[in-house]
């Protein structure tokens, strides 16, 4: 299976935080381009803006969960258990083999303990990712 995991590292590389080095690496397969998928995760880095919270590269990949599978009825909004699910299971994948996704757990902030760094986190996110939504489409 074709992978674009190391593009990841190569946007974070150029400054794009973790959310958005996930997010813009594969906003092409879900309909938006990386000008707006750059601005929309712009806010979800260093765990929400301050480390308290998710993982901006799993907030990425999140993001891209709901791109992909929202039907973006309005009028009668259908689709979120199945955004919901797929959000979950890449959640539930990057908890079970880091042991976290708050930002600040994985970077040992309190405990001197990292789980990991930035960049794994980010090809983490992006395997996962590249499982559960993309799956047969980087071929």
């Amino acid at each position: 299976m074709k992978t674009r995991v190391e593009e990841t590292i190569k946007r974070h590389d150029k400054g794009y935080n973790c959310a958005q080095a996930v997010a813009c690496t594969y906003c092409d397969l879900v309909g938006m381009d990386e000008e707006t998928m750059f601005k929309l995760t712009e806010g979800f880095g260093a765990g929400m803006g301050g480390m308290e919270g998710t993982c901006g590269a799993v907030s990425g990949a999140c993001a891209l969960a709901g791109m992909k599978r929202s039907s973006g009825n309005l009028d009668a909004p259908d689709s979120k258990a199945k955004t919901y699910g797929l959000s979950r299971e890449i959640v539930n994948e990057f908890k079970e083999q880091n042991g976290s996704v708050v930002c600040k757990e994985l970077k040992g902030i309190g405990t001197g303990k990292v789980l990991r760094s930035c960049p794994d986190c980010i090809q983490d996110a992006a395997r996962f990712a590249e499982k559960v939504l993309f799956e047969g489409e980087l071929d």
